[in-house]
C-alpha cells in the first residue's frame, strides 16, 4: 500500500491561494509583516482542510527552542584553514548547546534544504539569493550571511579577503618591491575567495604609485611553475603575492627548478600559515587568518542574532596577522 503523501506548506498556499512566503508569514506570526485578515483566516482553513502539520523542528522553531545551526558551505576546495574555521565554529556553537548540521552545497536547492531542517540559524559560506535569505528570515530563521552578494548587503568574507590582500602588497612594498606579481589560482570555484584578495593587492599598488600587479595561473605543478617564475622576472617581477600557501609553496618549487632563489630573485608571499609552511624552501612568509578569532566572531553573531543570553560581543575579524619568514 502505498504511503500517503505529506501536506506541505505548498499546498497549503495553493488551497489558499497565496504565495508560500505568506503561509509562513500567517503560520509563524511575523509581526512586521502586514496580512489583511481575510488573508490570514484563508491561510488557517486551507491548513484545517488539508490537515497540514508542520514538522516538528519547525513547530520548536517558532516556539523559539529549536537548536539547529545549518552551516551551507560552498563547493570549493576545503583547505586546511576552512576545515579549521568549520571545526572552531562547530565547537563554539555546541558550547552553547546548539545542534551544528553542515552541508555543502549541491544539486538540491537551498530552500529545500532549510525548509527540511527548519534550523534557528543559517550561516551560509556559499552564495544564497536574496530571495531565499529573506524567505529564511519571514520564517524565523537567523541569517548570517558571510558568502555576501552584488546587492549591497554586507559582506564579511569580502571585506576580510580585501584586507588580506592588501597586507600581502603592503609588505612586499615594504621590503622595497616596486614590480610585484599574482599567482592566480587554477580553480574557478574560489574565485569569490580569489578576487577579493587580488583586489586588496590591486589597491595596495595603486595607493602606492606601482603599477597594477602581474597576474599569472599557477597551477600545483612544478614545470608549469618554473614557466611562471621565469615568465615574472623577464617582465621585471621581483616579488609574487599567492592565492594561497599552496599556490605559494608550488611557486617556491617553480624558483627553485628555474635555476633562481626566493627571495633574492623572486620574493613569495601566501596566505593561510598552514602547517607545511613553515617547512617550505625557502620557509614561506604567509597571513595568518586566525581562523579561531573569526570563528567566534561568527558564534557570536549566531547567538546575539538568537537572543540567547549567553550571547557576547566579540572583535571583528579584522587580526590577520603577518607571519614574516625567509621566503619575503
Amino acid at each position: 500500500m502505498a504511503r500517503a503523501r505529506r501536506v506541505t506548506s505548498v499546498d497549503v498556499a495553493r488551497e489558499a491561494g497565496v504565495s508560500q512566503a505568506t503561509v509562513s508569514y500567517v503560520l509563524n506570526n511575523v509581526s512586521h509583516q502586514k496580512i489583511a485578515e481575510e488573508t490570514r483566516q484563508r491561510v488557517h482553513a486551507a491548513v484545517e482542510k488539508l490537515g497540514y502539520t508542520p514538522s516538528a523542528a519547525a513547530r520548536t522553531l517558532r516556539l523559539g527552542r529549536s537548536d539547529i545551526v545549518l552551516l551551507l558551505i560552498a563547493n570549493v576546495p576545503l583547505g586546511s584553514t576552512a576545515i579549521e574555521l568549520i571545526e572552531h565554529l562547530t565547537a563554539d556553537l555546541e558550547r552553547h548547546g546548539l545542534s551544528v548540521i553542515t552541508r555543502i552545497e549541491s544539486g538540491r536547492t537551498v530552500a529545500s534544504l532549510w525548509k527540511d531542517l527548519a534550523p534557528a540559524a543559517v550561516v551560509t559560506f556559499a552564495p544564497v539569493t536574496k530571495e531565499n535569505r529573506a524567505d529564511m528570515r519571514a520564517a524565523g530563521t537567523y541569517v548570517v550571511n558571510v558568502w555576501g552578494d552584488s546587492e549591497g548587503e554586507p559582506n564579511v568574507m569580502t571585506r576580510g579577503q580585501i584586507r588580506i590582500g592588501r597586507m600581502q602588497a603592503d609588505h612586499l612594498i615594504s621590503q622595497g618591491h616596486v614590480r610585484i606579481g599574482y599567482a592566480a589560482p587554477a580553480d574557478s570555484r574560489v574565485r569569490a575567495f580569489f578576487d577579493p584578495r587580488l583586489a586588496g593587492v590591486r589597491q595596495g599598488c595603486a595607493d602606492r604609485g606601482l603599477p597594477p600587479p602581474s597576474v599569472r595561473e599557477v597551477v600545483l605543478d612544478a614545470e608549469a611553475a618554473c614557466a611562471a617564475a621565469r615568465a615574472w622576472r623577464a617582465d621585471g617581477v621581483t616579488a609574487v603575492c599567492a592565492f594561497n600557501d599552496e599556490v605559494a609553496i608550488a611557486l617556491l618549487a617553480g624558483v627553485r627548478a628555474a635555476g633562481l632563489s626566493a627571495p633574492t630573485d623572486l620574493a613569495v608571499i601566501g596566505v593561510d600559515d598552514i602547517p607545511m609552511a613553515r617547512f617550505a624552501e625557502p620557509p614561506l612568509t604567509t597571513i595568518d587568518q586566525h581562523m579561531e578569532a573569526v570563528a567566534a566572531e561568527l558564534a557570536g553573531a549566531v547567538l546575539k542574532g538568537l537572543e540567547r543570553p549567553d550571547a557576547r560581543r566579540s572583535a571583528p575579524p579584522d587580526n590577520a596577522t603577518l607571519v614574516v619568514r625567509r621566503s619575503a
